[in-house]
């Protein structure tokens, strides 16, 4: 039987980025070899290195490289902070292809540091509105206004999607906003989430403000099942969730859409770790795990994560961050040689 193909556009990144992506290909290839799938890597360049080159991070020809594709694994890229500087990759990428739904899972890892035993849950963001719209201006020298954009359409679709994903776990959702302060705006998402929520009623809605929400996840993370939120509550709430099973090292994100989907370390670029090859690929291979399962190669990304709870459960050959003494390099190449080596310890994934 012939291997089922996909064409991946992969963006390197800057900073730490092309040592996590070249650690995460390894691993890839390893799932190709034991799994019927093919994988076609198209590479695009993107990232701060880009800005001098093409006077921008995400040049044209990347753009219409990634439209080509059917998802894109995209490593951390360093984002300049000055006025009139290009804005991320990622929340272009984000805008373009209408990415409307930021999935971040957060699970307890064996050997991980986690803050309470057996958490599982995945945070939805709404990811193309918001503080996020980038509209801000200044109205006179040392005023400056952002607009918080929320409308009921995006806040629907992105309760449909967290509201399916429920249905698929525990069928739990808990809803995040400021309602009380932010009548107008969070009033929109709150009553489309409701709206919405009349067509799951095997669904359980659980109903918190986001300053309660920071607070019950330090108390109770264990519980939560589904978040869903709106953008910038989410990027908060996710980066908290990171920490509560060992950090951003771990985190992984996809960025989902009707038609595409990008994938990506939650982590960032950084630089100072640069040619040290001995920062975590974790993310970045879980991130590769999120765009097997989207691709519909469930099978694949089982054994990609099997594999990788595997090489932490041992412990040896795992980073600085997780107590050991592996390269970066090293780390993806025992994690590639698990998902070879597992293939008959784990006929379960081969049904």
């Amino acid at each position: 039987m012939s291997s089922r193909t996909h064409k991946i556009s992969v963006l390197k990144g800057d900073g730490i980025g092309p040592e996590v992506v070249d650690a995460t290909l390894k691993v890839l290839d390893a799932v190709q070899k034991v799994e019927n799938i093919r994988l076609e890597y198209v590479m695009g360049e993107a990232g701060f290195n880009c800005i001098e080159k093409y006077g921008t991070n995400l040049p044209p020809q990347t753009i219409e490289l990634i439209r080509k594709t059917e998802a894109c694994l995209k490593g951390p890229m360093t984002t300049p902070e000055e006025p009139g500087s290009p804005r991320s990759v990622a929340v272009t990428l984000r805008s373009i292809f209408d990415l409307y739904a930021n999935v971040r899972p957060a699970r307890t890892l064996p050997n991980v540091p986690s803050l309470k035993p057996g958490i599982d849950m995945i945070i939805v963001r709404e990811n193309t509105e918001g503080l996020y719209s980038g509209k801000e201006f200044e109205v006179t020298p040392g005023v400056g206004v952002a607009m918080r954009i929320i409308t009921k359409a995006a806040s629907e679709r992105v309760a449909k999607f967290a509201l399916d994903l429920a249905m698929k776990r525990r069928k739990r959702l808990t809803f995040v906003h400021k309602g009380n302060i932010l009548k107008i705006t969070d009033g929109i998402f709150k009553g489309a989430v409701h709206e919405v929520a009349n067509s799951y009623p095997q669904v359980e809605l659980e109903d918190l403000h986001i300053d309660a929400a920071t607070m019950q996840l330090i108390k109770r993370p264990e519980s939560f099942d589904v978040m869903v939120t709106t953008n910038l509550f989410g990027d908060i709430l996710s980066d908290e969730a990171a920490q509560l099973v060992g950090g951003l090292g771990v985190a992984a994100g996809a960025n989902i859409g009707d038609d595409f989907g990008m994938f990506e370390p939650v982590h960032g670029s950084a630089p100072k770790y640069q040619g040290q090859n001995r920062v975590n690929p974790v993310a970045t291979i879980e991130s590769t795990r999120l765009m097997l399962e989207y691709l519909g190669e469930r099978k694949a990304a089982e054994r990609i994560r099997v594999a990788t709870e595997k090489v932490l459960e041992e412990g040896k050959a795992v980073t600085y961050d997780l107590g050991g003494k592996a390269k970066t390099s090293e780390m993806g190449a025992a994690i590639a040689e698990k998902v070879r080596s597992e293939v008959r310890a784990a006929p379960a994934l081969r049904a």
